[in-house]
């Protein structure tokens, strides 16, 4: 076995640098294979097998501005590679730095061609990009009607970014230099004047340059003519000819962990017409099919619920007929359990599927499913395989996100107490990078840069930014409320000492988890109310240096108050001089106040008999800011969605913790109509009603269930997973958790209507069966899980225990993606504290359920 696998390894080497050589010596012959042109297909992106290039189908936001899921894509052997591809201001793009506009995207099947028009408004500046197929490569033409404005001139170039993962540990060769591509950034670097830097987002800017007055850009690692990236790897290698120029190869991460490596050709000064133009040729292998991909639940399944595999096929793959599940024995031999039929589903985005039902194995064990040549991970069938789903959600992911309070856990420290100098009035007609903004009042007693007492207490970190968001703040207590409230979950295996602000992970001290979990967000969201007499939208840093803030938020700020009288950088050892405190966005917003309102008054009832002080003031703080929101003008929309549906939500918890009529009054008045508009999103206020309300109310509330009964039947003809598969810019997992969560308190009101394989279907998602991959979105629970995501480790490429992520992002038209190896894309990776708060109760909802099975 040994010299066998020595022979291999000295194979594949020995193929590798051949293959080097060849390159080096013919390079004209380099990085093709001759499997078939690219052509436009009905999606209107181009194509050949196993590869693609999608032409600005995805554009650039101004919310996000680059996301790193825009522009010219490559999708290379089934791996999305490359993105970015447009005329750039800056060498190596960061997420807040200018974006072009798309002005005109014309598909021209005649000629088999896609033309772009791209504006920098701010610079009054046009470029047009042309991309058609040439040979077996792509031809990518940059041209300009009028030459760059001045200012321009020596910073822009046509750029394209390619995927640091997908490349790490290969080589490159510039025109015949071999190199390797960088596993960790590191140079060559400029410094540059400040007054030169082009203006990034509203004027912020994510270098911190300590009064220096400069700024830094990377300087290239390789320049030439021709460049073949990964020449070893048949399904990495591309080959890119500067036809007019020279092309830089540059290291983005040099300026941001989350860069790409960028090609990119200079723009010449005092130039129309033609440009930039590159000749791009993939290596394509010839035949290539994706191997089949078996979705499936990580975690494995009840004997008693449904249990279908869901298997995503190549275009070009032939289904097979039949598919196996089998069974490890105490030999440790895998025997075929069951065999059965696989059922055509049919095409969904770019993939064909089947569907393989082995409901029939019931007896507990170990299993795999075999189709064809592929295997999954083994998994159990077993009365408890969701006993342990949920629990490292509460015991290390939320304790990480504690803010304002020192987390240790073992050897390790996961944070120092943060933001003990919170917070100061944010300033008035300003636009955060973060997307909030301050009108021409604070709407406070506060004057813009004062600081604001009693804020540094409570919360959490709301994902990977640090900032205390009210409105999932708000989420995650009702949703923390609704799992002590069903489930009186007791667990205890983290210490909470407050008066210390210290927080240890595997440390029991006494009191549940749980209701030390609602204490920390309740204290956050009465601060406010202590402050302002009302909730406000977020408390979060006013630089874009320390937004993308990596590693110990205890060091995002220097925990001191701001002092207007000392120097930047002075202290006196109790205030600061400079202002890194993190300021609170004050501006009245009915839709956050109605929603803390309703976390407060939840809060309330969970806290009772453990913090009773607490418990009425957020309560008697709930009912108070209710009498004054109504007293505030109505903020548009029709009377009755006045606050998006949050009102709703706020006379629900206030009847259920006063039973006074006048509340229950306004929940029905808005409840009924907006049932008729937007039934889906209202299901859940309507279902938690039904056990505080009459006979008469869960009667008026079936037609609708039975509506949402067919609305969850009408989902298994879109996709083959059954559930609703986001396609916006941010992925669906929490609408899928919101989804079985309905779905469970609808079968526990009605389970004549309902059914509990909604509720299964979802948490099947969840663990594994869903597209693209079979992976677990929720890290450490399951066999294959999330090892890497975006949480505030993300740097270390690695993940949080219990965390769970956003899940499959659809980049238009067809592609779902959800990156294993590249943590820094938020609409697929990032941790969010609503979400994971929801998951903890459905986890709980399903463990239920299977009890219940007989």
């Amino acid at each position: 076995m040994k010299e066998s696998a020595f022979l291999k390894s000295a194979a594949i080497a020995l193929f590798g640098l051949f293959t080097i050589i060849g390159l080096l010596l013919f390079p004209e012959n380099s990085g093709v294979c001759g499997e078939g042109h690219l052509k436009l297909n009905d999606q209107d992106y181009f194509e050949t097998r196993g590869f693609n290039v999608l032409v600005f189908e995805n554009q650039y936001n101004g919310m996000f501005f680059d996301e790193k899921t825009a522009g010219i894509m490559l999708i290379h052997h089934g791996v999305r590679t490359a993105t970015g591809g447009a005329v750039r201001l800056k060498p190596t793009p960061e997420q807040w730095d200018q974006i072009p506009a798309v002005v005109e995207r014309n598909v021209n099947k005649e000629n088999n061609s896609i033309d772009v028009l791209l504006r920098y408004k701010d610079f009054d500046f046009d470029s047009r990009v042309h991309v058609r197929p040439q040979g077996d490569g792509v031809l990518f033409t940059v041209t300009l009607d009028k030459p760059l404005p001045q200012k321009l001139e020596g910073r822009t170039g046509f750029n394209l970014e390619f995927l640091p993962s997908a490349y790490f540990e290969k080589t490159y060769i510039m025109d015949g230099r071999i190199g390797l591509f960088p596993l960790y950034p590191s140079g060559p670097m400029e410094v540059k004047p400040a007054s030169t830097q082009i203006r990034q987002f509203a004027g912020h800017s994510t270098f911190d340059d300590r009064g220096r007055s400069e700024y830094i850009e990377p300087k290239p690692i390789a320049t030439g003519q021709t460049l073949i990236l990964a020449p070893e790897d048949p399904e990495r290698r591309i080959r890119i000819q500067c036809l007019d120029g020279k092309l830089m190869l540059l290291d983005g991460r040099n300026v941001a962990q989350n860069g790409w490596y960028a090609v990119r050709t200079l723009i010449p000064a005092n130039k129309t017409g033609k440009v930039v133009e590159w000749l791009l040729t993939p290596n394509t292998i010839p035949n290539w099919t994706r191997p089949p991909m078996i979705a499936h639940s990580q975690v494995g399944y009840h004997p008693d619920q449904g249990k279908t595999a869901v298997i995503e096929l190549d275009k070009n793959d032939t289904p097979l007929t039949y598919a196996s599940v089998l069974r490890l024995n105490d030999q440790g031999e895998w025997i075929e359990k069951y065999t059965g039929d696989v059922k055509e589903w049919g095409n969904f985005l770019r993939y064909h599927y089947v569907t393989f039902d082995f409901s029939a194995v019931r007896d507990s064990g170990l299993y795999v499913i075999q189709y064809g040549d592929q295997k999954t991970e083994p998994f159990p069938i077993g009365k408890q395989v969701y006993d342990n789903t949920w629990q490292q959600t509460l015991d290390v992911w939320f304790p990480v996100q504690m803010d304002h309070i020192f987390v240790n856990e073992a050897y390790r420290v996961w944070h120092g107490a943060a933001h003990l100098d919170d917070a100061r009035q944010a300033p008035t007609n300003h636009q955060h990078f973060d997307g909030f903004r301050m009108g021409d009042s604070t709407d406070t007693q506060y004057k813009p840069g004062e600081h604001i007492p009693g804020l540094n207490i409570g919360g959490w970190f709301d994902a990977g930014d640090y900032d205390i968001r009210t409105g999932s703040h708000c989420n995650t207590v009702l949703h923390f409320v609704d799992s002590w409230e069903h489930f009186g979950l007791q667990r205890d295996e983290t210490l909470v000492d407050r008066e210390q602000r210290y927080v240890d992970v595997h440390h029991p001290d006494g009191k549940p988890d749980l209701l030390q979990q609602i204490e920390q967000g309740t204290l956050a969201l009465i601060a406010q109310h202590r402050a302002f007499g009302r909730a406000i939208q977020d408390i979060i840093v006013p630089n874009l240096h320390q937004y993308h803030h990596l590693g110990d938020g205890s060091t995002m700020t220097d925990n001191l108050i701001y002092n207007p009288n000392l120097k930047m950088y002075e202290s006196d050892g109790f205030s600061s001089g400079t202002p890194d405190d993190r300021w609170a966005f004050t501006n009245r917003s009915a839709w956050t106040n109605y929603s803390s309102i309703a976390a407060l008054a939840a809060a309330s009832r969970a806290l009772r008999g453990y913090n009773d002080a607490l418990a009425d003031e957020c309560l008697e703080a709930a009912k108070k800011a209710w009498v004054e929101e109504h007293e505030q003008p109505v903020q548009g929309g029709p009377q009755g969605f006045r606050s998006g549906g949050s009102e709703i939500q706020a006379a629900l918890q206030l009847y259920i913790c006063t039973k006074q009529g006048e509340f229950a009054s306004r929940f029905e008045e808005l409840l009924w109509p907006g049932m008729e508009r937007a039934m889906i999103w209202n299901m859940r206020n309507a279902i938690r009603a039904v056990p505080f309300m009459d006979q008469a109310f869960r009667e008026k509330l079936i037609p609708f269930v039975e509506k949402f009964k067919a609305a969850n039947e009408e989902v298994l003809t879109q996709n083959p997973f059954g559930v609703q598969i986001s396609t916006r810019g941010w992925a669906g997992n929490g609408g899928i958790i919101a989804w079985a969560v309905t779905n469970y308190l609808l079968h526990k009101s009605f389970p004549e209507i309902i059914g509990p394989e909604y509720t299964y279907r979802g948490l099947d998602y969840i663990y594994g069966c869903h597209p693209s991959s079979n992976i677990s979105f929720v890290s450490g629970v399951g066999v294959r899980s999330k090892k890497v995501a975006y949480g505030n480790n993300r740097a270390d490429f690695t993940f949080i225990a219990g965390g769970v992520v956003p899940g499959v992002l659809v980049l238009k038209p067809d592609f779902p993606e959800n990156k294993e190896d590249w943590p820094f894309l938020w609409g697929e990776n990032e941790y969010v504290i609503d979400i994971c708060a929801e998951y903890i109760f459905l986890a709980n909802a399903v463990q239920e359920l299977g009890k219940k099975e007989k």
